[in-house]
């Protein structure tokens, strides 16, 4: 009998797919249905943000930094906030209040993000109910943000020296009937998911990677806890009093598709967790920035009625504020894992360079450990598991 030919067929998906999260392009290399080799293409998304920061001054850069992870504004806008105020010597000085309102923020932002992965994953898979349950929720945090800074996507509440203003009336009561309503939402959730025969065959044991393997290509957050590991910036390396909440650092073993949706999913409750507590620690009336003239403008009754005041709300505005030369890097944990700002400053108002550590990157990274060997149609189900925003890894 003749000797029967084979070959590999190479197939393009994306970088114009809806299961690709963006503009992500993978060429798959395929022995039948089975992944042989996957050759990721990211940039599709560049648009020089980093570069466009040296360009602005201080406070200006917070917008842009929002608009690289779209799904994880505030918490860009944090580790940017913290880094610069690392090298002015405010870290130390923020108000107790402040921090439980940037806490608060932060942990609705991860609710946000969670929510869109888990309607987005579960539609990819079949389930596309999950995503009209979990839009209806999010949109209500969206609200949340529109109160706070009149922007639904990027506020830029979160600001270098405190925050853009105090919480306005009534932004407190309407997050504790966010928070009293989700826990029961998730129970809807997970009726509708976790326990799903088709869920579970679609992602138990598929793109499973080890936690040694999440440590060499950079891995953290959901990815490597779900893998085995526990290392939580919130828990390693605490900011904004994180230390002083009790939440759980949630993790699973197995390092599939399904232990990262389990996880992710745990996630939601504790940062329902970490809000409530936060709340209680806002007080109605307060301060929501340092006390540093130097980056904080000085009040407007003090504008109105004494000329020092007014020539300093003039400079702050019209010329920013000089950062000590130096630099600094403070990681957050954001919706993604450890999400990272380095700034370099040269002692002017305008940063020397600003860098994000991306999270998403480094998933792409290492896409080929997740789907190499697997079956094609899984490909889907591991991008949706890895919650990559391409705006963040482009930038």
């Amino acid at each position: 009998m003749a000797d029967v030919r084979t070959e590999t067929m190479t197939v393009n998906m994306g970088p114009q797919h809806p299961s690709t999260h963006g503009v992500l392009r993978l060429v798959l290399e395929l022995d039948g249905e089975t992944v042989v080799s996957v050759s990721p293409t990211v940039g599709y998304l560049h648009t020089g943000i980093e570069k466009t920061c040296e360009q602005k001054k201080w406070q200006q850069v917070i917008p842009l930094v929002e608009r690289m992870d779209y799904l994880g504004a505030q918490s860009n806008s944090l580790a940017f906030c913290l880094s610069v105020e690392k090298m002015l010597g405010l870290d130390e000085q923020m108000p107790a209040r402040v921090n439980a309102i940037r806490v608060m923020i932060a942990e609705l932002q991860r609710l946000s993000s969670h929510l869109v992965w888990f309607g987005t994953h579960a539609m990819e898979i079949g389930a596309i109910t999950g995503l009209l349950h979990a839009l209806r929720e999010r949109e209500i945090i969206m609200n949340l943000n529109e109160m706070l800074g009149g922007f639904r996507f990027f506020p830029s509440y979160i600001r270098v020296g405190g925050l853009k203003e105090d919480i306005p009336r009534g932004y407190k009561e309407a997050v504790k009937a966010f928070l009293d309503r989700l826990p029961g939402k998730i129970d809807e959730y997970e009726t509708l998911i976790t326990k799903n025969p088709i869920w579970l065959d679609r992602t138990r044991g598929v793109g499973v990677i080890s936690y040694d393997d999440c440590c060499r290509w950079g891995l953290f957050g959901p990815i490597a806890r779900a893998a085995g590991g526990d290392y939580d910036v919130r828990r390693a390396f605490p900011y904004c009093d994180y230390d002083t909440y009790e939440f759980d650092v949630i993790g699973a073993s197995n390092g599939d598709v399904y232990d990262r949706y389990l996880t992710r999913m745990a996630e939601m409750r504790e940062s329902v967790k970490i809000c409530n507590q936060a709340l209680e620690r806002i007080d109605p009336v307060g301060a929501w920035a340092c006390d540093d003239k130097r980056v904080v403008p000085p009040p407007k009754d003090q504008v109105y009625t004494e000329m020092e005041a007014l020539i300093q709300h003039f400079l702050i505005y019209s010329q920013g504020f000089k950062v000590p030369a130096g630099d600094a890097y403070v990681p957050v944990e954001g919706p993604r894992g450890e999400h990272g700002c380095y700034v370099v400053s040269d002692g002017t108002n305008r940063p020397w360079r600003v860098h994000m550590r991306a999270p998403g990157l480094f998933a792409c990274q290492a896409l080929h450990k997740f789907v190499v060997g697997g079956m094609i149609a899984d490909v889907i189900a591991v991008i949706g598991s890895l919650d990559v925003v391409m705006g963040d890894v482009d930038r």
